[in-house]
């Protein structure tokens, strides 16, 4: 289920960008991983551009144990950040009548829902009051304004925090649905945004949609901290810039003289099992839904993210 709060207008995005930049790093669904966070380090420190750097949610997941949350919290809290669903129930008050939030579509099992709201409740046990409080400050988007684009910046769609408009499945229904065509001209229109940049879904996407009323571009991540194909073991960030990368990007495309690409993120995977596999052992709710993703990656191609 959706909380009312999560909701907002495409309207909200037709206002002054709160970010000038020329390189942009999108990094959603860090999801606790500190060696993907290092990686992502790494990248930034080989731009000639300093990069600005824009944490879009659940940063947060895994890390539920005191030590490991206060690091995440370190590594983030100096830079730009939204929450995402799972900071934002992290930061409610009283009991959590969306669970995760993730408002998961109907496909999803219900198991993987309950163990989802088992992991946020062992997040809320451990989350100091100050920290909830500070990820409560958060904003839901961004709007910035990279060369001459317009992005808004969310975690889920346009429309939520929580969103899944932005998944590759829904992005991929608007070229046989007038429907879903129609909303995203609707979107358009009354964002005055031209690239949405999102995560949430936890799988990659980019699409550049020639529409009614115009263009728009919606680039999603998946995650920066889990693999996000099939047989890999690297996370996936977006920078959007107004210079070429001097990384490889895994796909990408130019839009207005402006890079709009998908980095992956080599991180230390063998750090990373370590620390999860000592808080989320076998059994455990965590391992049963992400192990083998983070061990070996998601039965997703990278052709369907790059479509």
């Amino acid at each position: 289920m959706c909380p009312l709060d999560y909701v907002y207008p495409p309207a909200v995005f037709d206002r002054d960008a709160e970010i000038e930049a020329a390189v942009l790093y999108v990094v959603g669904g860090l999801y606790g991983n500190l060696a993907a966070f290092e990686s992502v380090q790494r990248l930034a420190a080989a731009e000639p551009t300093p990069p600005t750097l824009v944490f879009n949610g659940d940063f947060h997941w895994f890390d539920a144990e005191p030590r490991w949350f206060a690091e995440v919290e370190r590594a983030v809290a100096p830079h730009l950040a939204l929450r995402g669903n799972v900071e934002t129930e992290i930061a409610r008050e009283g009991e959590i009548g969306a669970g995760c939030g993730c408002a998961y579509p109907a496909s999803v099992s219900e198991d993987t829902v309950r163990r989802s709201n088992q992991i946020l409740r062992a997040l809320r046990a451990i989350a100091p009051d100050a920290a909830r409080r500070r990820l409560a400050r958060l904003p839901m988007h961004f709007v910035a304004q990279v060369g001459c684009l317009r992005v808004g910046i969310v975690h889920g769609d346009a429309a939520s925090l929580a969103g899944w408009r932005f998944a590759q499945d829904s992005l991929d229904r608007v070229l046989n649905s007038p429907a879903a065509r129609a909303w995203l001209d609707d979107v358009r229109r009354a964002a005055r945004i031209d690239l949405f940049a999102s995560t949430h879904t936890c799988l990659a996407a980019l699409r550049d949609f020639a529409l009614p009323g115009g263009r728009l571009t919606v680039v999603n991540n998946g995650a920066a901290g889990m693999p996000n194909f099939a047989g890999s073991s690297f996370g996936l960030i977006t920078r959007i810039a107004t210079v070429p990368a001097p990384h490889r990007p895994h796909y990408g495309l130019r839009r207005d003289g402006v890079h709009i690409d998908a980095l992956p993120l080599q991180y230390d995977q063998r750090a990373f099992l370590d620390r999860f596999l000592a808080r989320w052992p076998e059994g455990s709710p965590a391992h049963a839904s992400y192990f083998g993703r983070i061990a070996s990656g998601p039965d997703y191609a990278i052709a369907s993210a790059a479509g």
